[in-house]
């Protein structure tokens, strides 16, 4: 057990973490991060601390979430800038396990967790199979680490929020999982790590993404079900006219990932810009208005 930069106390091992735990007299809420952090993973911070409960966040590149291709070994380490970040926020401690903590076993004799094809195969796990897989994984692991009350995920990644939700339900898992409003910048863009990728032409394109899935949702709650499909094709051709190259545009129920229903629905997308893979939501609600 170490301390970090203003006072963070930092974790690195299982003894360490048990000794933390144990003497805290009550409830621990969690962040899961890769690192790299921005205001966005700052607000779950803030969110998860904000009844004065102790609060520990996770910095830990998963392997096993990425796949063939994609950017895990590009992907940043930040340890000192996330942890003085971290304790501006209000943690009180950081996780930060290396991957023979996480993972002990070698892959042959380690047990997985197989996400649900309904809610894992679809949207962003139809375009990177596998990938909530490993998220489950290794979030179940955190879970049984860190034993929090309570852990704290982004209306962002709201595939990802909703599979683990369900995984804590299914394994009666004894931890609630709260939501946390997507945070943007003043244009709309959606904070990401890997919004870094975008050069000055894109970071100015890059908006139009949340613009246009705004539009979407106002035009599906006036339309109803019927014109769906027709609003998920012209939401792929207007991404493409601003210079996005969308992986699909869809319109799901947000309870189960079904198509959606005309009931309790949001618009999924997701576009690469440059090498930027950008991803968002927005619900269908009346309230929506560019």
């Amino acid at each position: 057990m170490a301390t970090g930069p203003d006072s963070i106390t930092l974790l690195d091992s299982l003894d360490a973490l048990a000794d933390w735990r144990a003497a805290q007299s009550g409830s621990v809420h969690f962040v899961p991060t890769m690192g790299n952090l921005h205001a966005g993973h700052l607000k779950l911070v803030e969110h998860a601390a904000q009844d004065g409960t102790a609060v520990i966040a996770s910095i830990f590149v998963n392997p096993t979430q990425f796949g063939p291709g994609e950017d895990f070994e590009r992907y940043p380490r930040t340890l000192a800038a996330d942890l003085e970040a971290l304790a501006s926020a209000g943690c009180d401690a950081a996780w930060t396990p290396a991957s023979a903590t996480m993972y002990p076993l070698p892959e042959a004799y380690r047990f997985a967790i197989r996400a649900p094809a309904a809610l894992a195969d679809c949207l962003c796990g139809a375009h990177r199979p596998g990938h909530f897989d490993g998220v489950c994984g290794v979030v179940m692991r955190l879970l049984w680490q860190l034993r929090p009350e309570r852990a704290v995920f982004g209306e962002k990644d709201y595939q990802q929020l909703l599979i683990i939700r369900r995984m804590v339900e299914d394994f009666s898992v004894p931890v609630a999982i709260d939501a946390a409003p997507t945070v943007r910048e003043a244009d709309g863009l959606a904070l990401s790590s890997r919004n870094r990728y975008l050069t000055d032409s894109e970071r100015e394109i890059a908006p139009a993404l949340y613009r246009v899935l705004q539009a979407l949702a106002d035009e599906a709650a006036e339309q109803g079900p019927g014109t769906f499909d027709r609003l998920r094709r012209s939401g792929m051709e207007r991404l493409a006219s601003l210079g996005f190259r969308p992986e699909y545009v869809e319109l799901r129920n947000a309870e189960t990932l079904a198509p959606a229903d005309g009931s309790d629905d949001r618009v999924f997308a997701a576009a690469y810009l440059g090498r930027a893979r950008l991803i968002d939501n927005v619900a269908v609600t009346r309230q929506n208005r560019l």
